[in-house]
């Protein structure tokens, strides 16, 4: 194979990427890490002593101490599991001018998904279509595939008019070397510098292209306008047949344009899976495993680039950098992808709602890489294609056996043979293929087999890559690489107003404590298959939901509660004892800060992720693991909705302001306006009452911080509540109801941890 003569002739050759210890940043982590477990200790000590007072000398009721004691305890461990990320963060960099020639390179099939046209506006879908077929790789050698689970029309022409347009634009990125290869963003910026803009021939050529895109988008838009999406697309979601289409196959007015002489493209595939409400579809994971099933039988390359639809490639180099590694041959044969970070194009500059996920990609997947490798992270990562199927079929393996695990196409099994070559499309075996095609993404085909347990994607978690990673790649041997070029290879659109923010977080928390309740917990699955760091690494991430909800709802409340009864939980402050937590809690956030600043961030970017921290604990992670554990019951059923891409002019306004849309559901709003009302009266009655009635503001004094903290951090919901009179503004009517069920419920809730 083709992989195989590159990793050949790179044998006696320079190295295509080198790995860098982080040292500075080790020797911090562990020095940090030593002081706060030695507080840590002596916390849990100062809290275990109270179980050996005699009742009568008991500062507080047993209750809200042991709920304490029980959050201290989940945020500990938490810490204790996140330890491994900080172990040995690696970083590394790549020589892609050190590859062998364009014909030694493995082939590159291009998965990119899409599901609602609604939400995922089919111009930015094509936009990343485009981005993908401009990827500097030879064109024979580069697939793209488009999955449709929305079935919609308007994508299918979409592809169409994407590959009329892709005619113009591929020749003119790659004759004038351009780097922003997606044509939205290179022709929406006016400093972009791409190509030689002192050549006149260049400026000509470069209004030409504009105009063609101009006209693109229009011929969409109006299609759109004319058929409207809310009949056409979201009512086929799901109940429709397959449809496997090769764009442009039919194209006869590409052979009479002079510049398409001797000009290649790459392959250009639309998919969209047959779906029926008898059926599961097994979500964004029955979607890949289609086109996994598809790509097999009409390329069948031996990489794989995954993209979210709105993911668009920033950068052509992406693929030869990631083959720096694939076809190394000292890390090649357990290699199984390259994960590249998601970066966004549309981040305000103080990002409000941590949307760039500034702790994954700047922190945690560098510690991940320093261990086995970061878990597949749903988008920009080539993964190798044998990775996922398990086995390969070779002489001697029963072909019962590989019938039951693949299902029963005979063409597909043969694209499983190790010395199988890649597939070629061509017009002789065109309606073969693509009736084969049609049947491999019938919703029946993978009945009585493996797939999404044993082969490709794992089903049965709502996030498809954390699962997919941990329990077919990681336990299996195979390892990843993580890395971030100082340009971003890809850039994506994410969430820019609170709801979107709050119902992904869901989607997440839920699909992530899924797996953390399941057998495939990682600290019980993970420990005998793969290392102990790289376990806890895998049950931070899938235990975050469950760990951060339940501690923070109850520093949010209790010490809260008790304040208001003159109930104190800390020691005072001039106990022997105060230090200790004092130094926990500024431990934790200098160590955020920290984070922050050497990831390039500012203190205001540490104050907005502390507080979206809390904000998504007490609303969508709890939401969510509720979901999770429901679903465990058998009370729930796990459901998914895309992330919506279209923002409005107010929306937009008001992030880049740096302010909070609260236009979002009651039941993220009420527990927020509920927290916050308590902690006002809890640090008004008790900063009274512990400094003009009692006079014991010694005892009182952590808590009276700990409330004016969350109140400070949390401003921004006293504004949505009081200050604010636009459309985003929590309305009046959330705070009144919230209001008098805390009235009601607060002081049956304080009678009982008095007790």
């Amino acid at each position: 194979m083709r992989a195989n003569k590159a990793m050949e002739k790179q044998q006696n050759s320079l190295p295509l990427h080198v790995s860098h210890v982080k040292k500075s940043s080790l020797i911090i982590n562990r020095s940090l890490a030593l002081l706060h477990f030695t507080s840590l200790a002596f916390l849990v000590y100062y809290r275990v002593s109270y179980f050996f007072q005699v009742s009568n000398a008991r500062a507080a009721p047993l209750l809200p101490w042991l709920l304490v004691f029980a959050a201290e305890l989940l945020l500990s461990f938490q810490w204790l599991l996140g330890i491994a990320y900080r172990w040995r963060p690696i970083s590394r960099t790549v020589f892609p001018e050190r590859l062998p020639e364009a014909d030694q390179l493995p082939g590159i099939d291009v998965f990119i998904c899409t599901a609602d046209p609604s939400k995922e506006p089919t111009v930015e879908v094509m936009n990343t279509v485009l981005s993908a077929m401009a990827l500097d790789y030879p064109p024979k050698k580069l697939h793209v595939y488009l999955s449709d689970d929305g079935g919609a029309s308007i994508t299918l022409l979409g592809m169409r008019e994407a590959w009329k347009f892709a005619r113009w634009w591929l020749p003119f990125c790659k004759r004038f070397g351009i780097k922003t290869i997606c044509p939205e963003a290179y022709f929406s910026d006016p400093e972009n510098d791409d190509g030689d803009s002192g050549n006149a021939e260049f400026i000509v050529e470069r209004e030409k292209i504009k105009e063609k895109y101009t006209e693109f988008k229009e011929r969409v838009t109006r299609a759109i306008e004319k058929w409207g999406l809310e009949n056409e697309g979201i009512s086929r979601s799901r109940d429709h047949p397959s449809v496997v289409e090769v764009i442009g196959e039919n194209d006869n007015e590409a052979a009479n344009q002079e510049q398409q002489i001797n000009n290649k493209m790459p392959l250009l595939v639309y998919v969209a899976r047959e779906k029926r409400p008898s059926h599961p579809h097994n979500f964004k994971a029955g979607g890949l495993n289609v086109l996994l099933r598809v790509s097999g039988v009409m390329s069948n390359s031996p990489y794989i680039l995954m993209l979210d639809c709105d993911m668009y490639c920033n950068d052509p180099t992406s693929a030869r950098q990631a083959m720096c590694f694939h076809i190394d041959p000292k890390i090649s044969s357990s290699l199984a992808f390259v994960q590249f970070p998601q970066k966004f194009h549309n981040i305000s500059q103080d990002d409000i709602y941590d949307s760039q996920l500034r702790y994954i990609f700047w922190s945690l997947w560098y510690g991940m890489d320093g261990l086995k490798g970061p878990i597949v992270s749903g988008t920009n990562f080539y993964m190798k294609r044998e990775a996922l199927y398990s086995v390969s079929m070779q002489e001697g393996i029963d072909l019962t056996e590989l019938k039951n695990s693949f299902g029963p196409s005979s063409e597909f099994l043969k694209s499983l043979r190790r010395n199988s070559k890649p597939s070629t499309y061509d017009n002789d075996s065109s309606s073969t293929l693509l009736q084969e095609s049609k049947f491999l993404a019938s919703c029946a085909y993978e009945s009585n087999s493996k797939w999404g347990e044993k082969v490709g994607f794992m089903y049965h978690s709502l996030v498809e890559d954390y699962f997919t990673g941990f329990k077919q790649l990681h336990c299996k041997g195979w390892r990843s690489v993580y890395l971030n070029p100082e340009r971003p290879q890809f850039l994506g659109t994410s969430t820019t107003n609170l709801n979107d923010s709050l119902v992904q977080g869901t989607r997440w928390s839920s699909g992530l404590v899924q797996v953390a309740i399941s057998k495939y917990c990682p600290l019980i699955y993970g420990p005998p298959r793969m290392s102990l760091l790289e376990s806890m690494a895998y049950a931070d991430l899938g235990m975050f939901p469950l760990l951060n909800c339940l501690p923070l709802w109850c520093f949010a409340t209790v010490p809260q509660l008790c304040l208001l009864h003159g109930i104190p939980l800390y020691p005072e402050v001039s106990s022997s004892s105060s230090p200790i937590f004092v130094f926990v809690f500024l431990s934790a956030l200098s160590k955020h800060l920290y984070e922050v600043l050497s990831t390039g961030g500012s203190i205001k970017i540490w104050r907005n992720e502390q507080r979206i921290w809390m904000i998504r604990a007490v609303t969508c992670q709890l939401y969510g693991s509720l979901n999770a554990i429901m679903h465990k019951l058998g009370l729930a059923e796990a459901s998914f909705s895309a992330t919506n891409k279209v923002a409005d002019d107010e929306q937009v306004k008001l992030y880049g302001m740096g302010k909070f849309d609260f236009r979002t559901s009651k039941m993220f709003l009420a527990p927020l306006v509920t927290i916050i009302l308590l902690n006002i009266a809890a640090f008004v009655c008790g900063a009274i009452r512990s400094t003009i009635i009692t006079g014991d503001w010694d005892k009182m004094f952590v808590q009276i911080s700990l409330s004016f903290y969350i109140l400070v951090m949390n401003y921004a919901i006293i504004e949505g509540m009081i200050v604010r009179k636009d459309n985003g503004r929590i309305p009046p009517s959330v705070t009144l109801s919230s209001a008098l069920l805390s009235g009601i419920f607060l002081p049956l809730v304080s009678i009982i941890l008095r007790h």
